[in-house]
């Protein structure tokens, strides 16, 4: 997933929830595939930046000297910049790019 490509907002911006729903849906459903979706992408974005981060990691013992990394500062605000992962699965819902299925099977749907 790209997540530096979305065209979702960086601020929380209002949003009607019944304009959202897709068929037979209701709104804690889809706050749930929201929140496991945002908990994806954060756990994606967390991994990332922390590949980026260890390559700049110091590992001398000297508390004397303490200096700031110019890079690491930088990477860091840059993804502090970004959209935060719960607006980013939304944008994902409202477009229709993300995919998801309801494992729970309904008595009538076991009969037939």
């Amino acid at each position: 997933m790209d997540f530096k490509k979305t065209n979702a907002p960086s601020t929380t911006i209002t949003r009607d929830v019944n304009s959202m729903l897709k068929d037979g849906m209701n709104v804690y459903e889809m706050v749930n595939i929201l929140g496991k979706r945002a908990n994806q992408i954060c756990i994606e974005m967390k991994e990332e930046l922390q590949k980026k981060l260890q390559e700049f990691a110091s590992y001398n013992d000297n508390l004397e000297e303490v200096f700031e990394n110019r890079e690491q500062i930088e990477i860091s605000r840059y993804y502090e910049k970004l959209p935060k992962p719960t607006l980013i699965a939304t944008q994902e819902f409202v477009n229709g790019k993300l995919y998801f299925r309801n494992t729970t099977i309904s008595d009538k749907e076991k009969l037939a």
